[in-house]
């Protein structure tokens, strides 16, 4: 089985403590009080699943940037960053804010078009009496939702990789006065946070597909049959897709008794019971980020029309 990067590891090393000056404005220390937030949470989330890892992290975000709202509302910001010389930081943030945007957007999509596949196939199920075969194209198009979901996210990954380590890449100015450089220090810093948990995000909807190879799901059904899926499940951490993805293959498998099929359709309807719970925890923290980012944006279009 291919190994997945932990939690930890799809968050960037760049993501540090800030130091900020020692005068810097309220609205500022709030928004580094949200970054040292997020960072915490990265760090001692490794107990719940990925999925609700990821929504609390996402929760979180959204409240980042509604800090950053109020920075960028400052009449002290957008004096600042109004000036032309410091023209350049705007335009990244811009740059980035659309790329977010995008990202969000697009995931969010595909997420709900998953969940759709997913109530379909619960449904069908419910349906289902036991020797009846119908189920396997409602599997079928799971499988195929989950190929195109891993093929969309795939493609937004890509995009957020040339803003790694470029907002303030090019350095800090010499000439900027104690706020505006809190300010700097602190959007980079959400920059950095923000693609992190969108790889998180990403890597944790794009993993790979169990396909129903003979082999493979013969090794499935005789652990189901031993009672040592669930060991299996616990050792390998398997998560919310991959138990879903192992429950339908088990399923596929014919079975000479009617009470090992009838358990094995109730534990492909808990596995989905718990997906779809778990696509709708992201698909609202998912919209009211984008929420979020697109009232940034808005922040960052008043300043620049200055």
């Amino acid at each position: 089985m291919m190994k997945r990067p932990t939690m930890a590891a799809a968050f960037s090393p760049n993501v540090r403590s800030i130091s900020l000056p020692p005068r810097s404005h309220p609205t500022t220390v709030r928004v580094e009080e949200e970054l040292n937030k997020l960072k915490s949470w990265e760090s001692s989330s490794s107990s719940s699943s990925k999925a609700e890892t990821i929504c609390v992290g996402l929760s979180l975000l959204s409240e980042l940037y509604r800090r950053i709202e109020d920075l960028l509302n400052l009449p002290l910001t957008q004096q600042a960053l109004s000036q032309d010389q410091h023209q350049k930081w705007v335009n990244e943030l811009l740059e980035g804010s659309l790329r977010y945007l995008d990202a969000c957007g697009n995931t969010r999509d595909s997420v709900l078009s998953m969940q759709e596949t997913i109530r379909e196939l619960q449904s069908a199920l419910r349906r289902r009496k036991v020797g009846d075969s119908s189920v396997e194209s409602v599997v079928s198009a799971y499988i195929c939702s989950r190929r195109k979901m891993k093929k969309e996210t795939a493609k937004s990954l890509a995009s957020l990789k040339p803003m790694d380590g470029k907002f303030g890449g090019s350095g800090l100015m010499l000439d900027l006065d104690d706020h505006l450089l809190a300010v700097v220090r602190v959007l980079r810093e959400t920059s950095l946070i923000t693609i992190s948990i969108f790889h998180a995000l990403l890597l944790f909807l794009s993993m790979p597909v169990l396909k129903p190879k003979a082999s493979r799901w013969s090794l499935v059904s005789k652990l189901v049959q031993k009672g040592a899926l669930a060991r299996k499940e616990k050792q390998e951490n398997v998560d919310e897709l991959e138990g879903v993805d192992m429950a339908l293959g088990n399923l596929l498998m014919q079975s000479s008794s009617r009470d090992v099929e009838g358990q094995k359709i109730q534990s492909a309807q808990i596995r989905l019971d718990a997906l779809d719970v778990s696509m709708e925890g992201l698909v609202k923290g998912l919209e009211c980020l984008f929420r979020r980012l697109i009232q940034t944006r808005v922040f960052l279009l008043n300043i620049m029309s200055h």
